[in-house]
């Protein structure tokens, strides 16, 4: 069980007020694909995916494409402060097909991250199981004994001159924050990350340097694979 404070020796995490919620309007929803059964948006950052708990965050994906397209429903989310290619179901049917695809890990998706410092390795997997901080939540955590596990393989794409890392990064889980997390877990913060980065690596960019570039399925009708992109905006 997680302590706190004193009583546990672990500094508490003290979460900075909450931010005014201003999510970008211009484009209303950024439609990359839309049919019958399926509907795929690229997400700005500073967008939730589905409405927040607080008053005043109703504005979402979710509700935009309710708006302009009834029936439509989030399959999968992004974080807040993510962008890239998110999935929307147009039917029962196909959020039931789109849905197990996730669940049996049977997508692919492709993150372009920008990281704090130069990576070591030009590529690698990082297999560290996490689960909620519990004290300091929403943050998540490395737990080697009661962690779900978590997995992304990774390819570096550039080392910068200005001594950051630009990363691809394909996670085979999708555990809440796994991507922030494994790559602060190898002393490489993503930069702009409220959360997780702090110093230089927080103030190094206006938002989270982390975009789904890609997502490729089978499609709900008739089952042919097709791959989503949407450009890095970074």
């Amino acid at each position: 069980m997680c302590g706190t404070g004193a009583l546990s020796g672990r500094m508490t995490f003290v979460p900075p007020a909450p931010r005014p919620y201003r999510p970008p309007t211009e484009p209303y929803l950024d439609v990359v694909h839309q049919d019958d059964d399926l509907l795929v948006i690229n997400k700005p950052s500073g967008l939730l995916s589905v409405p927040g708990k607080r008053e005043g965050l109703q504005d979402c994906v979710a509700s935009r494409a309710a708006e302009r397209y009834p029936g439509a429903r989030v399959v999968h989310r992004l974080d807040m402060d993510t962008s890239g290619i998110l999935a929307l179901a147009m039917s029962s049917a196909a959020h039931r097909h789109l849905g197990l695809q996730f669940e049996r890990r049977h997508v692919s998706k492709t993150y372009v991250a920008r990281v704090q410092g130069h990576m070591g390795g030009d590529e690698g997997t990082i297999d560290l199981p996490l689960r909620c901080d519990w004290p300091n939540r929403p943050k998540q955590m490395v737990d080697p004994i009661e962690g779900r596990k978590a997995v992304t393989h990774y390819k570096v794409l550039s080392r910068d001159d200005d001594g950051t890392t630009r990363v691809e990064l394909y996670p085979v889980t999708g555990r809440s924050h796994q991507l922030r997390v494994h790559l602060l877990s190898l002393g490489h913060p993503i930069l702009g990350d409220t959360l997780y980065a702090t110093g230089d690596a927080l103030h190094a960019a206006p938002r989270l340097q982390l975009h789904a570039e890609r997502l490729e399925l089978h499609h709900p009708q008739g089952g042919e694979r097709i791959t989503y992109r949407a450009p890095v905006p970074f």
